[in-house]
């Protein structure tokens, strides 16, 4: 099987937009790939972060992501920071990825904004040390949205560059792991933006970790259109609310916007908006439920986040030792 690398940020506990994008996604792969998933805690630290809140938010997102069906008996899971191969390599890699390739990283300048003298060091390099994340454990395939697919060619980059400069084919290529049709889940309160975790309005997104009653609340006060909703899909394309709510159920229901148009076409939202809140509650209650659970379990977590990180390490530290040694690095230990 191939090898997928994978990593979330500890940025709080995560919306149903993260969990259509990605997180389930990271579950259906399991089945047929040897997955390494990651808590990347040094990344969260290129922008500053309360570190209790940065503690507490690893180990949310730690019970959420076992809540989700990660397994850590079949596959691994730990925290960037437990294995100091990441450090290591990431650092190697500062030094063979050239200034210009980074200059280009888009998502550097969209982050940084007109502060760019202010941003972090660590925030300009990022894109070492995801590459870095990958090629600790010569992992060739990663799951991507399209705003990490540039991050993506860079670890490649940075590999062939790493390779030519040592005369060797030590760091394989990297394939992007495409999933289908990605579920983009826009804000509740605004069809044209993108559900987040940063947005100020609670009211905004569905979290992971919302109880039914509040599930059911937010679908009734989504922002919607003064329209049924419409027979056909081309009849969406300029009714972002209602074309977000479609694409919700139809993600959930692992269908297609057809078939729920096909259902629900020429209704008026309330009858719509009831299935689709009962189709939410049906998902992610369980997940609420067993991320309370776990949560409420600090020591079981930690031993899961320890078996993860000494078995990221056994395949890990060999390859990182030898990219050490290709540099010339001397080995006392």
């Amino acid at each position: 099987m191939q090898r997928v690398f994978s990593g979330i940020q500890p940025s709080g506990i995560p919306t149903l937009g993260n969990y259509l994008g990605a997180l389930r996604n990271w579950v259906k792969l399991q089945d047929d790939h040897e997955c390494i998933w990651c808590v990347v805690d040094l990344h969260a630290i290129t922008v500053w972060q309360e570190p209790e809140a940065l503690r507490r938010q690893s180990l949310e997102m730690t019970a959420v992501l076992l809540a989700c069906g990660v397994d850590p008996k079949r596959h691994i899971l730990f925290l960037q920071s437990a294995v100091r191969a990441h450090a290591q390599l990431a650092w190697m890699f500062n030094c063979v990825a050239r200034l210009g390739w980074l200059n280009r990283m888009t998502q550097f300048k969209d982050k940084a904004g007109k502060d760019r003298e202010n941003a972090s060091s660590g925030l300009y390099v990022y894109p070492n040390l995801m590459a870095a994340d990958i090629h600790a454990y010569h992992a060739t395939r990663v799951p991507v949205g399209d705003d990490q697919r540039q991050h993506l060619e860079l670890a490649n980059d940075i590999a062939q560059k790493f390779n030519h400069d040592y005369g060797v084919e030590f760091f394989p290529a990297i394939e992007p792991l495409i999933m289908g049709p990605a579920a983009r889940v826009m804000s509740l309160r605004d069809g044209t933006k993108k559900m987040s975790k940063s947005d100020p309005s609670d009211q905004s997104r569905i979290n992971l970790n919302d109880d039914s009653d509040t599930i059911a609340l937010k679908v009734r006060r989504a922002k919607t259109d003064p329209l049924p909703l419409p027979a056909d899909v081309s009849e969406l394309a300029d009714r972002p609310e209602a074309r977000n709510l479609v694409g919700i159920f139809a993600a959930l229901a692992e269908t297609d916007h057809a078939a729920v148009l096909k259902d629900y076409g020429g209704q008026g939202f309330g009858t719509f908006k009831t299935a689709l809140a009962d189709l939410l509650v049906e998902r992610l209650s369980p997940i609420a439920a067993e991320t309370r659970r776990l949560l409420d379990d600090e020591a079981a977590l930690l031993q899961v986040l320890a078996s993860g990180a000494e078995r990221a390490e056994a395949i890990a530290n060999p390859i990182v030792r030898e990219a050490e040694r290709l540099v010339g690095f001397v080995n006392v230990r």
